[in-house]
């Protein structure tokens, strides 16, 4: 469930930078690469933070 919380917010971050760096006449592709960028970091960050230990016996 926190993962899921955490890409909702990821979401709302890109979406916002991505109106911003509309407003600011930034080239559209280079809005794309920006948004894919983003993407990956929030998947990696969102399940390296979310992610279960493992618990060592």
């Amino acid at each position: 469930m926190s993962f899921g919380i955490y890409l909702i917010g990821y979401l709302i971050l890109i979406l916002g930078l991505g109106i911003g760096a509309h407003l600011l006449h930034v080239p559209p592709k280079w809005i794309g690469v920006g948004v894919l960028v983003m993407i990956g970091v929030g998947v990696i960050s969102g399940v390296s933070s979310t992610r279960q230990r493992d618990s060592s016996s």
